[in-house]
This record gives C-alpha cells, structure tokens and sequence, in this order.
C-alpha cells in the first residue's frame, strides 16, 4: 500500500490516457496538463510518484522538477521523466533536474509498469526505514522517561559505540546499525518502578533486584521483532550490564561470552555516565574517567576494546562536544 496517488503530468491528453489505461487498475490516480497545475497538484494530493512530461507549454518539465525538488514538501518525491527527447544529453539534463528514472516515448506498457513498481518498491522501503528510525526514538527516550535527567546519554552514548566499533573494525552499515540499536539499552527500564528509578539515594540490595530486571524485560520487548536493528537492541539490552570478569548481570558471563556490540555498548555507557551531570553527582573530570575506564580493562572491560577506546579518545571527546552543545 502506498501513501498519496501517483500523478501523471503530460499536456497531451491521448498521453494521459495512455498511462491512466496502463496504471489505473494498479494505483490511485491524479491528473495535470501543464507545469503549474502539476505544481499545485503536488502540493494538494502529495503524491507517492510523478510521472512528467518534459514539452510543455507553460513550463517544461526540467523547470517543474526543480521547483519540487527546491520545496521541503515535495522534495522527497520521486520524479519520472516520460518524454519524445530521447537524446544522452536530454537525460543528463533529467538527472541533473532531480529525477529518479527517465522513460522514453512511444511508452512499453510493461516498461511502464516495472519501473512504476520499482520507485514505489523504494519508497516504500524509505517509509519503513522511517517508520523504524521513529520506533527506536520513542523506544530510546521510553526506556529513561521515568528516569532522572539523562539529557542526551542516549545519543551520545549511541554514538561512542558507533565510533568504537568502527574502530575496532566492525564494518560501516554494522556501525551505523549499533548506533541505532544502542538508544534502547535500557527499554526494559519501562518495567522498573518510579519509586526506584526515581531514588535520589542509594538503592536496597532487594531495589538492585528489582532494577536489574531491566535487561531482561527490555530483551523481552524488543525480541518481539525479527528486524536486524531491534534483534541487535535486545541482545543489547540483555546483556550491556555484563563484566568482563563475570560480575555482571543478568547471566554472569564472562569474557567472549559475552556478545561483542554488549561489550562495546558498556564502555559507550559507562564513559557517558561518568561524565554526565545528574541530580545525585556532578560529572566527573575527563582525566578520572578516562583512568576509570583504564583500570576497568580486563574486570568490567575487555582489554582490546578498552585499547581501541583509548585510541580515540580525539573522536570521542569531539562526539561529546558535539552532543553538549545540543543540550
């Protein structure tokens, strides 16, 4: 199912025609006979997908795609080219324009539709990469909602893991994809009671019970879903509280037992938590944190990643930077 009508622009009407009787039956349909009308169809209707004409009286079609790709409302909006020009240079010229695909007439039908079916297929997948972005934001903030101010750990934290796996050699698109896990490290707190998130004292060996929970109530969330993001976050979130050493919780492993994004997400918390201001400490100076996070390897840490973390300690302080400034 797409969002919006495809929008067909051409000033003849046998053209239009033509394209109403290859795509009516598949798809929502909107009509525009010249640059304007095409213009304020777009911004009426939002379609999912344009197919234009480049010869147009009022306005060509080059002209037309640019001002919607120069409007935030219609800029995302992919745009076909469906013309007589069938020269290299007239769809270097489309390209240029900002479309996703050019066609040249007398139209195949079959053509037609395939390439119909593809732009829709990535528009599709665009809004459902959206749709996940939006899921792990509100899975992020959830997870602290109840918790004393934690501003912006989750992000920063987010993205020391990202620069940590990188440097350890994790591949970019695996990077990118802890990032986004990392936020919901602790989903699970959603389970946790105010009364102990909220504690502005030391909590009860029966409190610490109850909190450590947390990582297993988020697995249990976030395993609900098959989507490599959010199995990434709940194998995070079972096991980022996890030492080195086997002191952790929830299962006590130890060493490479333990999943190597957990490992690297600890250090990412920890760092940040250290240096973060919260109600019940001031942050701590870099040099304390940077020796904690040092004397942390081969107990809490594991060695290597602690060494590739020292390693960055640049990037690390420049994403910190970075992220205050938004605070």
């Amino acid at each position: 199912m797409i969002h919006g009508p495809i929008l067909l622009v051409d000033d003849e009407p046998n053209n239009l025609a033509l394209l109403r009787q290859i795509l009516g039956d598949h798809y929502p349909l909107v009509f525009a006979r010249n640059g304007m009308d095409a213009l304020a169809a777009a911004a009426k209707h939002r379609p999912a997908l344009i197919l234009l004409d480049i010869q147009m009286p009022d306005m060509n079609g080059f002209d037309v795609c640019r001002r919607l790709k120069s409007d935030p409302q219609t800029e995302a909006t992919p745009v076909i080219f469906i013309s007589s020009m069938a020269e290299v240079g007239d769809e270097t010229a489309g390209f240029a324009a900002g479309c996703v695909d050019y066609i040249v007439k007398p139209v195949s039908p079959a053509l037609v539709l395939a390439r119909v079916r593809t732009h829709l297929s990535l528009v599709r997948a665009t809004e459902l990469e959206q749709s996940h972005r939006d899921a792990i934001h509100m899975l992020g903030v959830a997870g602290h909602y109840n918790d004393n101010d934690t501003g912006m750990h989750i992000w920063r934290m987010a993205a020391y893991s990202r620069a940590l796996a990188e440097a350890t050699g994790w591949r970019t698109e695996d990077a990118i994809l802890l990032e986004l896990a990392a936020p919901m490290h602790d989903t699970g707190k959603l389970g946790t009671p105010d009364a102990i998130l909220r504690k502005p004292g030391p909590l009860t060996e029966c409190e610490w019970d109850v909190m450590r929970m947390h990582s297993r109530i988020g697995y249990d969330i976030l395993a609900q879903s098959s989507a490599p993001v959010f199995r990434l976050a709940a194998t995070v979130a079972l096991h980022h509280h996890e030492k080195w050493n086997g002191s952790g919780y929830p299962a006590g492993l130890a060493g490479g037992a333990i999943p190597e994004s957990a490992r690297i997400v600890a250090i990412a918390d920890v760092f940040d938590a250290l240096t973060m201001k919260r109600p019940y400490k001031d942050a701590w100076p870099l040099e304390k944190v940077w020796d904690t996070i040092a004397a942390g390897a081969g107990l809490h840490f594991e060695p290597r990643l602690v060494e590739h973390f020292m390693a960055i300690q640049p990037l690390i302080l420049e994403i910190k930077q970075r992220w205050d400034r938004l605070e």
